[in-house]
């Protein structure tokens, strides 16, 4: 088997007068020290080209606690950024320490984490939670201790963004989760609870699979750099 192709997506969910990240990617020198990892745009670079100030956006989704998805959480001075316990407590226990554990954390970014928590701009949760009407997260877990996932609702349809609950679109719909996986059963039942979710109406869309730029709506700049979203009902007329 050849290579796997991945690609690193952040996103941004602008709600009228509110804006909403989901997850902050990583910086060019952690590309540099994991190697092999080509780097287009920075993520506050690609919100820019959005029209997004990092100061203007008023919260901030971690997904998880991976290094490839915490890089500039603390880019955003006036976010408050949502994020499980049950995540944030295993990256803080000796277990984290331990095996592949440790590769795939960066601890500055959890120091970061720390701060913000101090500056009482952590909110961290247990289970589901609603920013506002129409963004929910939602604990599933499997990938990593405390994995949740972004619903968003439209007029066309829900968007779920899976982030690494499902990797690719092969995870969620042949059934076969990543090779990654805090709790095997666990990551099953996410495969579940996405779909739930987004029901007949709703697009889940994968933490890293190039080809959501072949089932959504790519923007025209930087090569398919950024994306809008598309519900499974308008994704199909693409």
């Amino acid at each position: 088997m050849g290579p796997w192709p991945i690609h690193y997506y952040i996103w941004a969910i602008l709600d009228g007068d509110t804006t909403v990240v989901v997850d902050t990617g990583f910086t060019r020198e952690e590309a540099t020290r994991r190697g092999k990892r080509h780097y287009g745009e920075s993520p506050i670079e690609l919100l820019d080209v959005l029209g997004v100030d990092p100061s203007d956006v008023e919260h901030v989704v971690l997904s998880h606690l991976h290094y490839d998805h915490t890089g500039f959480v603390g880019a955003f001075d006036s976010a408050r950024v949502h994020v499980q316990r049950a995540e944030l407590e295993f990256w803080r226990s000796g277990m984290a320490c331990r095996g592949a554990y440790e590769h795939l954390l960066n601890r500055n970014d959890l120091d970061t984490i720390g701060r913000l928590e101090a500056e009482g701009r952590l909110n961290v949760i247990e289970g589901d939670w609603t920013i506002e009407p129409g963004i929910s997260l939602h604990l599933v877990g499997g990938h990593t201790s405390g994995t949740q996932v972004v619903r968003v609702s439209t007029s066309d349809g829900p968007v779920l963004l899976a982030s690494d609950a499902s990797h690719f679109y092969a995870n969620i719909e042949e059934d076969k989760p990543y090779g990654v996986v805090h709790e095997l059963p666990l990551m099953y039942t996410a495969f579940d609870r996405l779909n739930e979710l987004a029901g007949s109406q709703g697009a889940v869309v994968p933490g890293h699979d190039p080809r959501v730029a072949e089932r959504h709506q790519p923007l025209p700049h930087n090569d398919e750099a950024i994306i809008r979203l598309l519900p499974a009902s308008l994704e199909e007329k693409k």
